[in-house]
């Protein structure tokens, strides 16, 4: 079983390797897919851990009982079709080919399945046709 997940470490954790210990303890193989560490030492990261279910839940327990929140990712790029001026800029760049240009009719093509939020589409769209969008049901 795969599960995208938003994990915000406290400042009191963010040096702990949750990964190795996940891959160790749990058998769990996280992907990380987005991690950013602010001046006050705290983290986030989007990641997507594979594992069967029990496993995974028993990671995401360990995680919580050291204090991580850990959210499920709803919701990651979203592309606005009315926006896209078709010029597949965001096609280029987009390392997972999850926006590609549909041939032939040249037209862009989203598989938001595939996306790994990297959000490289975001700066590339000069229409501004692709949003990041983080629900976490909070």
């Amino acid at each position: 079983m795969k599960r995208k997940l938003v994990l915000r470490f406290p400042g009191t954790v963010v040096e702990f390797p949750f990964m190795y210990t996940l891959v160790k303890e749990f058998n769990v193989m996280p992907n990380i897919l987005k991690a950013n560490i602010n001046p006050r030492k705290e983290g986030q990261m989007v990641v997507e851990l594979t594992a069967d279910e029990k496993d995974l839940s028993e990671a995401v327990e360990f995680m919580q009982s050291r204090g991580v929140i850990v959210l499920p990712l709803e919701q990651q790029i979203v592309w606005v079709e009315e926006r896209c001026n078709q010029c597949g800029a965001c096609t280029v760049i987009c390392p997972s080919g999850a926006l590609t240009m549909k041939r032939p009719e040249m037209t862009v093509t989203f598989e938001g399945d595939k996306c790994i939020v990297c959000e490289h589409c975001l700066k590339a769209c000069p229409a501004r046709a692709v949003e990041a969008r983080y629900l976490s049901g909070e």
